[in-house]
């Protein structure tokens, strides 16, 4: 089988064209390829398949096989492919997930603008349970203590949490805690922000099914939504995010939420599975 490795800010995933060959039980195939050490190595795997609807189809999974609905880094990666490859010409590819079809803009090779739609903020439908109105800033109990959280469905459930340092984080069992807690019936991605000032966050994230990643599309989002949602950054402005893997520029219009970052190929290669 081939494959292409690439990234957006150190998430990294390997892609499977699935154009030119048959995939059979990806959730299996994303376990043994995701192990850094007996196999390629990354966060999960990522189908580009067909679709009737839009330039290609984008099937996610992450490291333990569960299959997730969205991934921000992801999408800009498979647009940045089929531009390469000959599947989307000119400077604009639509791509389908189980969140939606998603509209890119390649504004140079390797950097990309993804429109993400709205945020959900309902707690039924992100879901979060035990509340009956949007969750902003919440006080809960959590590992023994007391955090408050934000919470924000980007098309996959997240949940942002403000510290004074990501630094110094257990997150393996904070991020854990929150993933495998009575409130996220699904699990949930979990975001510790650091506030630097209001046009710059330090993020670290705890993803579901992956642990702790080097950076987070749609984690990133929700964290700039939540954000604003608690008036430490402006709507309709340019934020940067901080991620241990590089930066992503995010835009809430207060309609829509623009995501800017990079999709880096790394290499190319054939696995026999």
């Amino acid at each position: 089988m081939d494959f292409t490795k690439m990234h957006g800010c150190g998430n990294d995933y390997v892609y499977i064209d699935c154009f030119k060959q048959d995939v059979e039980a990806p959730e299996l195939l994303a376990r043994t390829l995701s192990d850094r050490h007996k196999g390629v190595g990354g966060d999960g795997v990522i189908l580009i398949c067909p679709s009737e609807t839009a330039d290609a189809k984008m099937r996610m999974f992450n490291a333990d096989g569960s299959e997730g609905r969205m991934c921000g880094n992801g999408v800009r990666c498979v647009a940045e492919y089929l531009f390469r490859h000959g599947y989307a010409s000119g400077t604009a590819a639509d791509v389908e997930t189980l969140s939606g079809v998603k509209h890119i803009v390649r504004r140079e090779p390797g950097l990309l603008t993804v429109d993400m739609g709205a945020p959900e903020l309902a707690p039924e439908k992100i879901p979060v349970t035990g509340f009956a109105k949007p969750v902003v800033n919440e006080l809960v109990e959590v590992n023994g203590g007391a955090v408050r959280m934000t919470c924000v469905s980007m098309g996959n459930p997240h949940c942002v949490v403000y510290v004074p340092d990501t630094a110094g984080l257990n997150l393996p069992v904070l991020g854990g805690a929150m993933e495998h807690s009575k409130w996220f019936p699904e699990g949930v991605n979990t975001e510790f922000i650091q506030i630097l000032d209001e046009t710059h966050l330090k993020m670290r994230v705890w993803e579901r099914g992956s642990g702790e990643t080097m950076a987070c599309g749609t984690g990133a989002c929700a964290a700039v939504v939540a954000s604003v949602l608690n008036g430490h950054c402006k709507k309709d402005t340019d934020v940067d995010v901080l991620l241990l893997g590089g930066t992503l520029t995010i835009r809430y219009t207060g309609d829509t939420v623009l995501m800017t970052g990079n999709a880096v190929e790394v290499f190319t290669g054939t696995v026999e599975v």
